[in-house]
């Protein structure tokens, strides 16, 4: 069945029609050609950080690679490409049994990145690697630009826990992108459930707004609460009058009440004074979590309020003032007539490109710190005993290699590190330039 302009098709489980019509109109045009067939390397990078970061980070590869392997024209498929006349019988053939059959290297999940990182190296014929590039970058770019503002709002928080709840300000399925995204950024849990079970970050939630206004009153509400959910919950303390709430909260769950959370006001000034009331009933153990369209600068700013936990919507899933990370998928080298790889560039005003294949590693000092990042072209760079090489391999011949760097533990624990690497500069939340320099060999 197809569906008719204004209605919903049925879903499928390929991901092959999430890319743009002009992939499928180059292939169609290079088979014409001949050159469909000839080896080429693809490259993914940013030319620039977002205006005044410092770093970047690197995420969505592990959704990457599950999607490549369902980028499959099937029956359906092929049929709304016939039926729109998007492309001709000839390059349908083609499509019908396409199955990426090259390599594909990369940045680790979670490592930093810089401008004119190589994060992503897609090798194949034209044909087989070009139709990825609209898949390529609709994930990494967003994905790696809420990676990014998590990174940040994380390393504002220090050891106080971030937990990601913007499900509501984005896209269903961005969502689940999202909290994955933020958890590799050291986020502690997610509010949405499907990022739970499909990618196993912890979740976690308790009240609205909406559940103390069903009820005749806070103390009502509060019980109901408690008795559901036992007295380490978290109680919502600015409905009404914050003062009164916080000692309705500790005489309806004692001094063992979990939390209570602030989600309006001054948060600096209410933190404090909540603070001061909780310790004066007793309840020295129950924790603040804050809310309200937090970002970096609102978490660093509440670094000197007893705060416990952040909870962090908009701004995380929007990218906090970036909402894409700006990669660009760039053909790099080509085979020239006599076999031989050719490297190739884009020239144009302002959107020049580094043209032949590209290895990369981060150059450190001796004492582990982070000084540049490294670029040859054609060659790999000569590592003088303290550098640390960052492209590993995730596909081979169309077979994934490379599944355990895209774990999200592994992201998580490849993030912490590489953050733990970058000089102290990178981590400033005021406006300045890269970190490290990049630099071409």
């Amino acid at each position: 069945m197809t569906a008719t302009p204004g209605t919903t098709p049925l879903p499928s489980s390929s991901t092959a029609l999430l890319t743009d019509h002009y992939e499928l109109t180059m292939v169609q045009a290079a088979l014409r050609s001949g050159a469909a067939s000839r080896r080429c390397v693809f490259e993914t990078f940013a030319r620039r950080l977002p205006e005044g970061r410092r770093y970047g980070v690197l995420a969505g590869t592990g959704r990457l690679l599950e999607e490549i392997e369902r980028f499959r024209f099937g029956d359906n498929e092929i049929r709304a490409l016939r039926e729109r006349r998007v492309v001709d019988d000839e390059t349908l053939d083609f499509l019908a049994g396409y199955r990426f059959d090259g390599d594909i290297r990369g940045y680790a999940e979670g490592e930093a990145w810089f401008p004119g990182s190589p994060v992503l190296v897609v090798e194949s014929d034209f044909a087989h690697g070009v139709v990825l590039e609209t898949l390529v970058l609709s994930i990494l770019n967003h994905d790696s630009a809420v990676a990014s503002a998590a990174s940040r709002m994380t390393g504002a928080a220090g050891s106080r826990p971030c937990i990601e709840m913007g499900s509501r300000r984005t896209h269903e399925e961005a969502a689940v992108a999202a909290a994955r995204a933020a958890y590799i950024s050291g986020f502690a849990t997610t509010s949405n459930l499907e990022a739970g079970r499909r990618w196993g970050v912890p979740t976690a939630g308790t009240a609205a707004h909406s559940f103390t206004l069903l009820h005749d009153d806070e103390r009502e509400a509060f019980t109901a609460q408690v008795e559901a959910l036992g007295v380490g919950t978290t109680l919502l303390v600015d409905t009404y009058d914050v003062e009164r709430a916080v000692q309705i909260a500790i005489e309806v769950a004692g001094p063992e009440l979990g939390a209570v959370r602030l989600d309006s006001g001054d948060l600096v000034v209410q933190a404090r004074e909540v603070r001061e009331q909780l310790d004066a009933l007793g309840a020295k153990n129950t924790r603040i979590v804050v809310t309200s369209d937090l970002d970096e600068y609102a978490i660093a700013a509440l670094a000197a309020a007893p705060v416990d936990a952040y909870g962090v919507g908009t701004r995380l899933v929007t990218g906090s003032g970036a909402p894409t990370a700006g990669m660009v998928y760039k053909l790099v080298a080509r085979e020239g007539d006599g076999g031989e790889m050719v490297d190739v560039a884009k020239a144009s005003k302002d959107k020049t490109s580094v043209g032949g294949r590209k290895f990369a590693l981060r150059r450190r000092n001796a004492r582990g710190v982070a000084e540049a990042e490294v670029i040859g072209i054609g060659v790999a760079p000569e590592d003088d005993g303290d550098d640390r090489e960052l492209l590993v391999d995730y596909v081979r011949g169309g077979e994934v290699v490379g599944g355990d760097h895209v774990t999200l533990e592994a992201a998580r624990d490849r993030h912490e590190a590489s953050m733990a690497e970058l000089p102290r500069s990178a981590h400033q939340l005021s406006r300045g330039e890269p970190a490290i320099p990049t630099t071409y060999l």
